[in-house]
């Protein structure tokens, strides 16, 4: 069961099964995802209790061949550096407000530099007299920092899916934002589609990889009405 939509491929598969196949068929890929954490998330069908080294063997065969993002916690990120033998070239804090221990994750960017002026945020002190000029002149913000503070999506949340580690739209249009815009994204952990929708949202071609049939289609219908809808805006413009 996959599909295939407008600079869109999306595949119901297990990544390392058809990760080399998408290395061979595309070119200037930037692999970018929130993997799975290894720490006994529940999902339908996949087991979140990989051996540790088996695991970030995984993990170093799917972002060490390309120009990748991660998105984990940080000594998880330490540990990814040190099996690929490289460190990356800009770290991301994402941070949000939870009832857990983890109040954060890192989002590190390896043979990739983000570039932080592409994705603009709204001015810290729009009342600044400097800040006021900026706006006069027709500037729409100052450039995103390396500190985002962005809820994750709760399970009241409106655009909750059935996914157990939804993320949230804004932190993977910012991180889609600053890469370099003509790149193939690749998210090889799909989930709910999160990476994807960025992708049909910011005009980016997006290839994503999912194991699971149930998550799959959520992903593949966000995807879809995403495109949809970006359709229709170009349309209208």
């Amino acid at each position: 069961m996959n599909s295939e939509l407008k600079d869109c491929l999306l595949l119901n598969a297990n990544c390392t099964d058809v990760f080399s196949d998408i290395l061979q068929t595309h070119s200037n890929i930037i692999v970018v995802s929130d993997p799975p954490f290894n720490i006994g998330y529940h999902y339908n069908k996949y087991s979140d209790r990989m051996k540790e080294t088996e695991y970030f063997e995984m993990l170093a065969s799917l972002f060490g061949e390309t120009p990748s993002v991660v998105i984990h916690y940080p000594e998880a990120l330490y540990r990814l550096s040190q099996e690929m033998g490289k460190c990356p070239e800009r770290v991301v804090s994402w941070v949000y407000n939870s009832n857990t221990a983890r109040q954060h994750r890192d989002i590190a960017f390896f043979d990739v530099k983000p570039d932080f002026n592409a994705v603009r945020q709204p001015y810290k002190n729009p009342n600044d007299k400097r800040i006021q000029q900026r706006i006069a002149e027709g500037k729409t913000g100052a450039k995103l920092y390396d500190w985002w503070n962005i809820n994750q999506v709760k399970n009241v949340s409106r655009d909750k899916t059935s996914h157990p580690c939804q993320m949230p739209l804004t932190v993977m249009k910012n991180v889609i934002g600053i890469l370099p815009p003509d790149a193939v994204i690749v998210d090889p952990f799909m989930g709910s589609g999160t990476t994807g929708v960025a992708c049909a949202e910011l005009g980016r071609k997006f290839v994503g990889i999912e194991m699971d049939a149930d998550y799959f289609q959520v992903a593949e219908q966000r995807i879809t009405e995403a495109t949809n809808i970006q359709k229709g805006l170009c349309c209208l413009s």
